[in-house]
């Protein structure tokens, strides 16, 4: 396994072994979780109630979570973009209290350069981007930032029209080629390689048999030099092997980090935290016993 860490803030996170990222959406609308962290007081609009955002954040931390990544804007296949300031309303209380009273390394999913630099003042260490800084302004928002590390995820289109962009002459060496562009834009920006995460996008403009072909070829994508993340939660891609429902694909998501870990992932981005550091502990086990025998 990699020795490498990576920073995030304040925080410099060990990587010898795979971590996990638990999913904080402060969203109405996210295609597993959305809305369940509305304020009771919220009547017909949507606000965010901070301290159930806690209380989940306390509890990703307590099942083994090293980051919490938080998420103001639905990245769903169609879902609709908001505006700058309902994701600031949505995000920032979120990330100042995690910081002030939890001990945990804050993420932040979004593509708005305004709302980066804003959750990076709030204390936010890594930005979380499914449009790899490909915004105007967002290269240099986390450039000036020397302690703030970006995982740069590959999706074709926007979210609400990404699932009509499906079509791939070779859909590894596509997005590989993608993400190896951005890595490229980075470094040249001043963002340091150890500050660089990458991300396939599964799902993200992208047919099952896409994201199973990725899947199954992800130990290439480490050759890129960066972090490999994986966030498969819940997908799609899992109903479409398996017929079930959203909120009853905990199995087959285990089944397809379990796989990821083997070759090469080591970020889980999962709504499911406990099971997965289970996996990540279950991997560990059998590489230790497998060197023992070297």
């Amino acid at each position: 396994m990699s020795t490498r860490s990576i920073q995030v803030g304040d925080r410099l996170i060990d990587l010898s072994s795979p971590i996990v990222m638990g999913i904080l959406n402060t969203t109405p609308d996210s295609f597993s979780d959305g809305g369940q962290l509305r304020s009771s007081a919220s009547g017909e609009g949507f606000r965010v109630s901070v301290d159930r955002a806690l209380q989940r954040a306390e509890r990703m931390v307590s099942d083994g979570a090293s980051i919490v990544d938080v998420g103001g804007e639905s990245t769903r296949p169609g879902a609709a973009r908001v505006s700058e300031q309902e994701e600031m309303d949505r995000v920032l209380p979120v990330v100042e209290a995690l910081r002030q009273r939890i001990d945990v390394a804050v993420s932040v999913d979004t593509s708005n350069p305004g709302v980066m630099r804003a959750a990076i003042a709030a204390g936010a260490g890594l930005i979380n981007d499914v449009r790899a800084l490909g915004r105007a302004g967002a290269l240099e928002a986390v450039a000036s930032q020397p302690h703030v590390s970006v995982c740069l995820m590959h999706m074709r289109g926007q979210p609400d029209t990404m699932q009509q962009q499906v079509a791939y002459s070779d859909v590894v060496e596509e997005v590989l080629g993608f993400l190896q562009q951005r890595i490229d834009l980075c470094l040249a920006a001043g963002i340091e390689r150890q500050r660089l995460i990458v991300d396939p996008g599964f799902g993200f403009g992208k047919t099952p048999a896409h994201n199973y072909q990725l899947l199954r070829d992800l130990g290439r994508f480490s050759a890129l030099g960066a972090v490999v993340l994986i966030g498969i939660s819940r997908k799609s891609m899992l109903g479409a092997a398996t017929g079930r429902d959203v909120d009853q694909r905990l199995a087959a998501g285990i089944a397809a980090t379990a796989y990821g870990l083997l070759h090469g992932a080591m970020i889980v981005r999962t709504h499911d935290v406990a099971e997965t550091v289970d996996a990540i502990r279950v991997n560990a086990a059998i590489a230790g016993a497998l060197s023992s025998q070297g």
